[in-house]
């Protein structure tokens, strides 16, 4: 037996062969990628997108209860609000008369009150014959625009209006924008030119795998299809970047195909560590009561998921198809050194920390205080679509109105009319409309009782015939009772018997003179729509017409004061309130429970990875200590500015402020820890600072400007929203890693170091039999037990966990040294 070789070469790992083989396989990758690619360009199509956020509300809430009810039960026909301004009354009117000979238009609503006409503008309220999403009413308003072309028209209406398809518009200008500045970035902190389309083909391929497959969903929300897309680009970029960086560094001393191996093998942890983060925010933000999160956390996670799948398939292929061009564009690094801001954060790290505690004191004080909102009715938004200016441009001229439907038990019309007279006499409702209070004629309300006298009187039908009539009714309705004891003191509703006597009429039953049967085709037309608005199977609707806004104190208070004065009359679990009101009330409900839940999973998830990455207890607190104060720091400006704020803003950004940002912490982490190793602290930091800038600025750059541009071209309130929180938090998060993160690592490392700890892997157990060859320590039976550390080579059996060096059989160290 010889000596065994003292150098021994590594046999490839996993990862190593993986990498390999990707790199080798690339153009089957290739066919792959194109392949996918093309099905998703067409499967973009199947997606449904929800524009409705309703659909979101937790279905116990009594928003979304009440809205399935109004779904199954009655229809809501389609409707605008059209103001024509600089014109005369008689000008209105003529209008008004061409309005209702619209094919589709059911009723133009407009007299000389203030409510219509006023300040030389006239308001028209226009109703149409199917609901807003019906082909009838479409092409109605189509006929509205057009003969209003020539007018200066405001139009509010949700018919002919795809939310979704107007903020898909708006962001296709945002991603324009978005590319040209992430290029622009790339250029500057790149290494060379052509390092930059194999980034964007990378990225391309990512989004459209995303987009294409969002059809797995069902569908997904408006919001979530809006943004996706920009944001995925801004949060997955750095992936790319972090392969790309690492094969120029190998590509220096190695040929491109083992660069691209090995730094392939290099960055594959590299970044499945950095997405954790960022994914585990997402999670966290799923586990929101409004679905809006959960919806949107599902698609960014699928987001993130493809990028790195992209990353790690597709871009090796493309850096080894570029090398040659990637080769021949290096250019000296533009980024400029921060060795000075290093050495300032290092002198000021006993001054920078407790002026950040005061910070971060206030900052949690102010932003418990932030103006949260949770509709859209005091929101505005920099850029406005046509509907918004509409609305505004309505509002000045005729005010607004707060709209609320109370969803009684049907079949009890007296129970009805007593609640819609007390609804009436409260001090905030302008006006209520139900079947109980609709007048008919005369006089007479829809569900007012009338004996077959007083049905004869108001119709001019012949005494007997009417009375024919109320005994066939009785007949159908199988009351023989009211047969026997009289039919003059039978007593119906007015309504039931308009509808009795036209069917009566249909069946040829009954015969009733020209006029009279004409009249009867215009009470019927009526009473149909009455009914399928107002009568549903099991509830009548009741409308609410508040002069409270949409959202305050006030009118939530007000809310209760219906529910109570309701339940007055009808058992309380059969009742139901919906509005833009009570959508508002039942998010405000939810948020708070919300907003503990967001913010400490996506803390909990995120200190979890930073446990397994750091292996230090007192590390991830100080990071998320730093990303949790710029949170805080972002949602005091709305306080401090005195300006609303969406409350799903909060829940989405943090999140993902939370999620990506804590990335940027990890970036100077990483480096110090390993630097402190071979310098001085202060040197260490230095340094530190000056290695992730480059990383740190392109990331974040990416990201600020992504949300700032979505804040100021998006006209949604809810998206615009997201973007300016997630711009300013990216920026305030940049500010607080670079400026205040380094004071606290050095100050804190003690801390660092006292709660440090190593997971001990499992010693692995080995059995080997002969002639056994040991150097090292080996705890274990040899014939015997045995726990020391040993050289040499032993004749017999041995079963023994290899704490340290190894054991080889005979044959292995005789093949040694053959080789």
């Amino acid at each position: 037996m010889g000596l065994k070789k003292e150098t021994e070469e590594a046999k490839p790992g996993f990862v190593d062969t993986a990498a390999a083989f990707i790199v080798d396989k690339r153009n089957g990758f290739f066919l792959a990628f194109i392949g996918f690619a093309i099905f998703c360009v067409f499967s973009t199509g199947w997606v449904q997108v929800n524009d409705d956020l309703t659909s979101y509300l937790p279905a116990e809430t009594e928003t979304r209860q009440g809205l399935t009810i109004m779904d199954e039960e009655f229809v809501t026909f389609g409707s605008a609000e059209v103001m024509v301004d600089n014109l005369t009354i008689q000008q209105a009117e003529k209008i008004s008369d061409e309005l209702t000979k619209i094919q589709g238009v059911k009723s133009v609503e407009f007299d000389d009150s203030k409510d219509h006409f006023n300040n030389a503008s006239a308001l028209f309220s226009v109703t149409f014959d199917g609901e807003s999403d019906d082909e009838i009413s479409i092409q109605a308003m189509n006929e509205i625009k057009a003969m209003l072309v020539d007018e200066d028209v405001y139009i509010v209406s949700e018919v002919g209006s795809s939310q979704s398809d107007e903020i898909a518009s708006e962001m296709n200008v945002v991603m324009i924008i978005a590319v040209v500045i992430i290029i622009a970035v790339l250029l500057f902190t790149s290494h060379t030119y052509m390092e930059i389309p194999v980034l964007l083909i990378t990225f391309a391929a990512a989004a459209i795998l995303n987009m294409g497959t969002n059809f797995i969903f069902g569908e997904i929300s408006f919001v979530s299809n809006s943004i996706a897309v920009v944001l995925q680009l801004a949060l997955a970029l750095d992936y790319a970047i972090i392969l790309c960086h690492r094969y120029t560094e190998e590509r220096t001393t190695k040929p491109a195909r083992e660069a691209v191996i090995i730094a392939l093998s290099k960055a594959i942890p590299e970044i499945s560590g950095s997405c954790l983060t960022t994914i585990s925010g997402l999670i966290a933000m799923m586990f929101m009561q409004f679905k809006i999160g959960y919806d949107m956390g599902l698609v960014l996670i699928k987001a993130i998921l493809f990028s790195i799948l992209c990353v790690f398939t597709l871009m090796p292929g493309l850096l080894m198809l570029f090398s040659p061009w990637i080769d021949k564009t290096h250019h000296r690094s533009f980024v400029p050194k921060i060795s000075a801001w290093g050495k300032l954060t290092v002198k000021t790290r006993k001054i920078v920390p407790p002026i950040f505690v005061l910070l971060l004191v206030w900052a949690f004080i102010f932003s418990n205080r932030c103006p949260y909102v949770y509709g859209y009715s005091t929101l505005t938004t920099v850029k406005q679509n046509e509907s918004q200016i509409a609305a505004d441009k309505i509002e000045a001229n005729f005010g607004s109105t707060n709209m609320m439907a109370l969803l009684v038990p049907s079949g009890d019309y007296k129970t009805e009319a007593k609640l819609l007279a007390k609804l009436e006499a409260k001090e905030h409702v302008q006006s209520v409309m139900g079947l109980a209070n609709i007048e008919a004629m005369d006089g007479y309300v829809l569900t007012d009782t009338l004996s077959p006298r007083q049905f004869a009187e108001l119709t001019d039908l012949d005494i007997e015939i009417a009375r024919l009539l109320y005994g066939a009714y009785a007949a159908d309705q199988k009351t023989y009772g009211q047969i026997v004891s009289g039919i003059d003191n039978y007593s119906v509703p007015l309504i039931d018997m308009f509808m009795f006597l036209y069917d009566q009429k249909e069946a040829g039953y009954v015969s009733l003179a020209a006029d009279l049967d004409e009249e009867l085709e215009d009470i019927h037309n009526q009473l149909t729509d009455a009914q399928v608005q107002l009568l549903g199977e099991h509830y009548s609707r009741i409308l609410i017409y508040l002069d409270l806004p949409e959202e305050s104190p006030e009118t939530f208070a007000f809310l209760q004061e219906i529910h109570q004065c309701a339940r007055e009359f009808y058992d309380s679990e059969d009742l139901y309130l919906v509005g833009n009101s009570t959508n508002d009330y039942d998010l405000f409900a939810s948020f708070s429970n919300d907003n503990i839940l967001i913010s400490i999973l996506s803390a909990v998830f995120v200190i979890i990875v930073l446990l397994f990455t750091f292996k230090s207890a007192g590390l991830p607190i100080l990071l998320i200590l730093v990303i949790q104060g710029s949170i805080w720091m972002n949602f005091s400006f709305p306080y401090l500015s005195k300006t609303n704020l969406f409350f799903m803003s909060y829940l989405v950004v943090s999140s993902i402020q939370m999620g990506a940002n804590i990335d940027y912490a990890i970036v100077i982490t990483n480096r110090y820890t390993s630097l402190k190793k071979e310098m001085p602290i202060a040197d260490a930091m230095v340094e530190a600072l000056n290695q992730a800038f480059p990383t740190i600025v392109t990331s974040g750059m990416m990201l600020a400007s992504a949300g700032t541009l979505i804040g100021q071209l998006s006209s949604d309130p809810a998206i615009s929203s997201i973007g300016t929180c997630l711009g300013r938090g990216t920026i305030l998060s940049i500010l607080l890693v670079m400026g205040v993160l380094p004071q606290i690592l050095m100050l804190g490392d003690m801390i660092i170091e006292k709660t440090a700890f190593t997971l001990k892997k499992p010693s692995r157990l080995q059995t080997q039999t002969g002639s056994i060859k040991m150097n090292g320590h080996v705890r274990g039976y040899v014939s015997g037990m045995i726990d020391a550390d040993f050289k040499g080579t032993l004749q017999g059996t041995i079963s023994a966990a290899i704490e340290a060096g190894k054991i080889e059989t005979a044959s292995e160290v005789i093949d040694d040294e053959k080789a």
